[in-house]
């Protein structure tokens, strides 16, 4: 398999061919406190096939052990040497300038919290402090008052590393804010970008690489612009499931170094062969019974198939094909035109 610019083909299941799974947790394998439907049936099968897992999140507000007990109360048995966090990624991030013992404002959960601490730094609260470096990630209770110390110490010139920079997260009420938005709070006052370790930055995916091994990965996510936009730049294959942020509009109106490779209603997408879209005559573009095509602009899709979960998925990589054909090609496409695809009925 050859993980190019558009979809790519998958003739057996991925949990066959792939040996290791990166797989992202909200709105992959749950939803703030709530099941995903099939996520559990598909992360369990793909495990007795032989795939390994390592759960790899932008959210770095809990310690990995945390994480594994609620996957493993939702059915998905985990270990907390499978979960890799942004807090990690984050502490690796700040060694690579900050020597041992240094300090530390951080402004996040207690992930953070214990993972700065373990990377051997001293935490501290305040400006006051004189902290040589801010770490910030999601916390739900993260409010004004940390925001400040935060925007004080780096207006003073502390360094500025963001676990993530996500600007939502789904829960099971919707999309609330994430920690890409807060951060924006402390970039407005101060002028000052962070350092990020979280996806998009493939550092996770690599370090949860080197940790597992592996002869073959594949990242699984919800969201093109963290999840598979870092699959792109890490050079792995990248499996978007659609239970989450990112839709089946979204993959059609996708820039390049956010497509996926391969698409799924959920997890269970692990389990079945993944068809490859195929050009044909005057631009149409077929993936089994399905079709679409560009033209002048505008999508059009063929009237073949089903109205089943598998003939509206091959609905979407059709019209993936032919739209980034026509945009690779130089065309400007229509987005007006897109219709939303919808694949799951929920």
């Amino acid at each position: 398999m050859t993980a190019g610019a558009g979809l790519v083909g998958c003739d057996v299941a991925p949990a066959d061919r792939f040996d290791l799974a990166l797989v992202d947790l909200d709105g992959v394998a749950y939803r703030g406190h709530e099941p995903i439907d099939g996520a559990a049936e598909g992360l369990t099968s793909a495990r007795t096939r032989g795939m390994r897992l390592v759960f790899v999140t932008n959210n770095a507000s809990r310690e990995p052990e945390s994480v594994a007990d609620q996957l493993s109360d939702l059915g998905i048995p985990a270990q907390a040497g499978e979960v890799m966090t942004a807090a990690q990624a984050a502490a690796q991030l700040l060694r690579t300038r900050l020597p041992h013992g240094a300090k530390v404002l951080v402004v996040g959960g207690a992930g953070l919290v214990t993972a700065v601490r373990q990377a051997g730094y001293v935490v501290v609260d305040s400006a006051d402090d004189e902290p040589d470096a801010v770490a910030q990630g999601f916390a739900p209770d993260v409010g004004w008052m940390q925001l400040s110390e935060a925007a004080y110490a780096v207006e003073r010139g502390a360094w500025y590393v963001a676990s993530n920079l996500d600007l939502s997260i789904p829960t099971a009420r919707g999309i609330a804010p994430g920690n890409g938005s807060l951060v924006g709070a402390v970039r407005n006052a101060t002028g000052v970008t962070p350092d990020s370790a979280g996806k998009p930055s493939p550092t996770m995916y690599r370090m949860a690489v080197e940790r597992a091994g592996a002869r073959e990965t594949l990242v699984i996510g919800d969201r093109l612009d963290t999840d598979l936009a870092g699959a792109r730049v890490g050079g792995f294959v990248g499996l978007h499931v659609l239970t989450g942020v990112s839709t089946e509009r979204d993959d059609v109106l996708a820039r390049p170094d956010e497509r996926p490779h391969l698409i799924a209603a959920d997890l269970r997408g692990l389990l079945v062969p993944h068809p490859e879209p195929t050009a044909g005559a005057d631009g149409w573009w077929s993936c089994r019974d399905a079709s679409a095509r560009v033209s002048d602009g505008r999508l059009e899709l063929g009237r073949g198939g089903g109205d089943d979960v598998e003939a509206r998925l091959d609905r979407v990589r059709a019209a993936c094909a032919a739209a980034w054909a026509y945009v690779d090609d130089g065309g400007e496409l229509d987005a007006s035109a897109v219709p939303d695809l919808t694949v799951r009925g929920d």
